[in-house]
């Protein structure tokens, strides 16, 4: 398969912010999720997290949730 690998993220020192509500962050706090979309990566703090975790469970575009 051809397959590129993807461009590192961000550097461990940069603010984070959720891609859902805007909480940010200094660090990447262990309890968020990060998932890559379209070779973007997102990351969801822990209430949107539950707030929608059967859309992530279920895979679905974070556009639908």
């Amino acid at each position: 398969m051809d397959r590129t690998t993807p461009e590192p993220g961000r550097l461990e020192t940069e603010p984070v912010a959720c891609a859902r509500c805007g909480e940010s962050a200094a660090d990447t706090p262990p309890t968020w999720t990060c998932s890559v979309e379209n070779g973007v990566r997102r990351y969801i703090c822990d209430t949107c997290a539950r707030a929608n975790i059967q859309a992530i469970e279920s895979r679905l575009d974070s556009s639908l949730w």
